[in-house]
């Protein structure tokens, strides 16, 4: 009797043993199956994600070159961006949680002073531009970063017609000078 309890116990085991078996296989695949949908899904993220950069690379682009043209075209005027520097002094304060450098910070703050008196060359604007545009693109969801990115616009449109026209005048007053 105790040989058969023993034979029917060691059965009863591997029956369980089978069934642990069995269901740790069944488990596997469907931790499997799950991991590819998830790599799938990962991968539909990085190209949403890209056309997101896309998108945001074309609506930059577009801004920037609308705002040059209304600024050279004299649509918008230097004496309108009081507004704007207001409104950048206030997007500053965003920078406490910004990744941007604090020399890049500095320079941006830098630049804001220069062209509130007027006192941007070309390069100067264009890298006012760029350390706005990055600042716009860290904090795309607030509205003031993307005025902050307006108003490096029409800096730089603003510096550039100021400039062209200054050599201009220069060349004129050459030209006037030598007949």
């Amino acid at each position: 009797m105790v040989d058969a309890l023993s034979i029917l116990s060691a059965i009863g085991s591997l029956g369980a043993l089978a069934s642990v078996i069995s269901v740790a296989y069944w488990l596997g695949k469907k931790f499997s199956e799950i991991d590819a949908k998830f790599k799938l899904i990962d991968e539909r993220f990085k190209r949403i994600d890209e056309r997101f950069e896309r998108l945001g690379n074309a609506f930059t682009s577009y801004q920037e070159f609308l705002i040059e043209f209304l600024s050279r075209e004299g649509v918008i005027k230097s004496g309108d961006k009081e507004l704007l520097i207001n409104e950048a002094r206030r997007v500053m304060r965003l920078a406490l949680a910004n990744p941007m450098t604090k020399e890049e910070l500095e320079k941006l703050r830098e630049y804001l002073d220069k062209s509130e008196k007027d006192e941007l060359t070309p390069e100067e604007a264009d890298e006012f531009l760029e350390l706005a545009r990055k600042f716009a693109w860290e904090y795309g969801n607030r509205p003031e970063a993307w005025k902050l990115h307006i108003y490096a616009t029409i800096t730089r449109a603003l510096v550039k017609k100021k400039w062209a026209e200054k050599k201009e005048r220069e060349v004129q007053a050459s030209t006037q000078k030598q007949q």
